[in-house]
């Protein structure tokens, strides 16, 4: 059989025992599916290192050790959030005013995964759904099919240890991008989970079907005069260089003002930030983009490696490049997402230009996600959080493990929506309760009778005898004279108005 046919048969096939298996899963109750995720979170806990190495030998990408708590939060730390959680059954109930609300699973869910997060994200996303009592199939992406394809095993093997049917979970083993659309736009398909780059997530909105997408993220950090300028330099060198800059929610841009350029780049350079000249800067943004996308030969490489990519001399240990930017324009890659520790830099005179700077800069790229503000006066972060078009907005904090929820008290992912202005259905951090129907039982509380007797004016249904006869209703005290006299001012004047 060709290879694009025995990918597409091999996800009917899935989506045919995935259906049949979570019928049977969801009357299982929220006990035993509570059970089966913590078997599921134990499991991949316990293969967090080896699959962190796996991942980056696979990919290339990032650092191995920042993996192994990227697998953390796919796993313990996702399971501690949501263990308590009430997905299933009846979920709250309020004999007061009578309405209660059952937790409904979706069905299957189709989820995509990228490969700057490959074992991350196959952790979580298995966990909110089978928390919420969902099905789910995995579409890997070709650049790391190999460790997604072992972490799906892992998980597929706890849960049916652990009593989940067989067919709740499964992954197709010949990725193309055929297989992809069959999956995506299955009429058996209830929900799309898309996190990955702009064009998949673009397909999974246009499939037809239910879908929860991140856009591409591209957050400034704004470093305002009344920051500590020490722990806010070291926030961002942590999160650009966390996994060397692969969570969409790190910064991309530094932002600040003019009366502390000068104290804000000394503490750079200290931390290990190295400020290219313009030849420099020419050099590594010819490798930034490729196609007018991302270049996915830079995505999660050190510095060291940019550099060298680059052809630029820079001092032993640096740990982030950055680059003096003056304009925000589409053809610009310092001004868009950089997933890799690159930066630009841009100096406004005061909270205000900044503010309007990044804005311009979210309004390039990455709309609706994420942005950080180092600042010490809550007005200035107010105005922030009351006129940027972000889903989070993080106040002194690493981007990357704050947008996440791992230093922040945000709810902890690896899929963050951006909302209707970033074009995603939700602003939210996805957890189980996105990924549930909920059914609502309302008692009734009034009469018909009563209720016109509280509104005689507005329901009243009765109709006057002088209607019934065609004639003028004078039951509000005009007659049929003083209506045709006002009937006659209001035309007259409708015509002096057109003209």
């Amino acid at each position: 059989m060709d290879r694009d046919l025995e990918s597409i048969q091999q996800v009917r096939d899935r989506i045919r025992e995935a259906v049949a298996a979570q019928q049977l899963y969801s009357f299982m109750g929220q006990q035993r599916m509570d059970q089966i995720v913590e078997a599921v979170a134990k499991a991949c806990e316990a293969e967090a290192v080896r699959l962190a190495k796996m991942a980056v030998e696979e990919t290339g990408y990032g650092v191995w050790e920042d993996k192994v708590l990227k697998n953390l939060l796919g796993s313990r730390i996702t399971y501690e959030s949501v263990k308590d959680m009430k997905t299933n059954g009846v979920i709250r109930e309020n004999g007061e005013n009578g309405i209660m609300e059952i937790g409904v699973p979706v069905g299957v869910i189709a989820a995509l995964v990228p490969s700057t997060n490959p074992t991350s994200t196959v952790m979580y996303k298995a966990l909110i759904a089978l928390k919420a009592g969902n099905g789910i199939i995995f579409s890997p992406h070709p650049g790391a099919k190999q460790c997604i394809l072992e972490t799906v095993k892992i998980v597929k093997a706890a849960a049916e240890n652990a009593g989940a049917p067989k067919g709740l979970i499964g992954a197709i083993d010949l990725p193309s991008m055929e297989a992809t659309d069959a999956l995506l736009k299955s009429r058996e398909i209830a929900l799309i989970l898309a996190t990955g780059g702009e064009a998949m997530v673009r397909a999974a909105y246009s499939s037809g079907n239910p879908a929860i997408g991140v856009g591409p993220g591209n957050g400034p950090a704004f470093i305002e005069r009344t920051a500590d300028i020490p722990l806010a330099v070291k926030h961002i060198i942590q999160s650009k260089t966390f996994d060397n800059g692969t969570i969409c929610a790190s910064e991309q841009s530094i932002v600040t003002e003019s009366s502390i350029e000068k104290e804000v780049r000394k503490e750079l350079s200290k931390q290990g930030a190295y400020f290219m000249d313009p030849e420099q800067s020419e050099r590594v943004a010819k490798l930034l983009m490729a196609g007018g996308r991302i270049n996915p030969g830079i995505v999660g490489r050190s510095a060291k490696t940019i550099a060298e990519m680059a052809a630029i001399s820079i001092p032993t240990g640096t740990k982030v490049l950055i680059s003096v930017q003056t304009e925000v324009r589409k053809d610009n890659p310092y001004a868009r997402e950089k997933l890799c520790p690159v930066l630009a830099f841009f100096v406004e005179e005061g909270w205000e230009a900044a503010c309007g700077r990044c804005i311009s800069i979210l309004q390039n790229e990455g709309t609706g996600h994420t942005m950080t503000i180092h600042s010490e006066d809550p007005e200035v972060i107010r105005e922030f959080a009351l006129k940027k078009p972000v889903s989070r907005l993080l106040v002194n904090t690493p981007g990357a493990l704050g947008g996440v929820g791992v230093c922040t008290n945000l709810p902890p992912a690896l899929t963050l929506g951006c909302g209707a202005v970033g074009g995603s259905s939700t602003s939210d951090n996805i957890t189980p309760m996105n990924l549930i129907n909920i059914r609502r039982v309302a008692g009734g509380t009034k009469e018909l009778d009563d209720i016109r007797k509280e509104h005689p004016i507005a329901l009243e249904r009765s109709v006057s005898p002088s209607r019934e006869q065609g004639k003028p209703d004078v039951s509000s005290g005009f007659s049929a004279e003083d209506v045709e006299k006002i009937t006659k001012a209001v035309i007259a004047r409708l015509k002096r108005e057109a003209f």
